[in-house]
C-alpha cells in the first residue's frame, strides 16, 4: 500500500453490468443520463486503482438532464469528506465530457451536498472555466487527469 493515501482502505463495490440500450430513432438528439454514466463510469480514481463506479463516487442516479433548460448536472460523492482529490475527479469528469454534448448544453459538476468539507470551494473551482483551463495547463495535473481517463488497468 502506498504511504500518504488520504483514504487507505476505500469500500470497493462490484461493477454493474452494462445494459444494452435500444436506439430510439426519434430521440436521436436527446441526451440520455444513462449514456453519460456509461461513458464516465470507468474513469479511474486518482488515488486508487478502481473506477469511480467501483468506489461509488458516481452512480446512475447522480446524473440528471434537463432538456428544456439545456442543463446537465453531474453530482459525485468523494469517498471521504476531506478528499484532496475531489477537484481532480471533477476535472476528469469535465475533460472526459467536454465534446460530448450539443453546444447549447451547460454541464455543471458538483460534489454531493454534505459530502465534502470544502463543498462550496470545490464546486466553484469545477464550474469556473478559467480555473479549469488554468488547472489543465499544469503539466503534473494534466498527466494525472490523463492517467485517470486513459488507464487500461481497470
Amino acid at each position: 500500500m502506498t504511504l500518504g493515501l488520504i483514504n487507505a482502505n476505500p469500500v470497493v463495490h462490484a461493477k454493474k453490468e452494462r445494459v444494452a440500450r435500444n436506439d430510439d430513432s426519434h430521440a436521436e438528439d436527446a441526451v440520455d443520463p444513462l449514456e453519460i454514466y456509461d461513458y464516465v463510469r470507468d474513469i479511474r480514481d486518482p488515488e486508487h486503482p478502481y473506477s469511480l463506479e467501483q468506489l461509488s463516487v458516481l452512480s446512475e442516479e447522480s446524473i440528471t438532464v434537463d432538456e428544456k433548460l439545456g442543463r446537465i448536472l453531474i453530482t459525485f460523492t468523494p469517498t471521504i469528506q476531506h478528499c484532496s482529490m475531489a477537484t481532480v475527479i471533477g476535472l476528469c469528469l469535465r475533460e472526459k465530457l467536454k465534446d460530448c454534448f450539443p453546444p447549447h448544453f451547460k454541464v455543471d459538476i458538483k460534489v454531493a451536498p454534505g459530502s465534502h468539507a470544502n463543498e462550496e470551494s470545490v464546486n466553484k473551482q469545477l464550474n469556473d472555466k478559467e480555473r479549469v483551463a488554468a488547472a489543465l495547463e499544469n503539466p503534473n495535473l494534466r498527466q494525472l487527469v490523463d492517467e485517470c481517463l486513459y488507464s487500461s488497468e481497470l
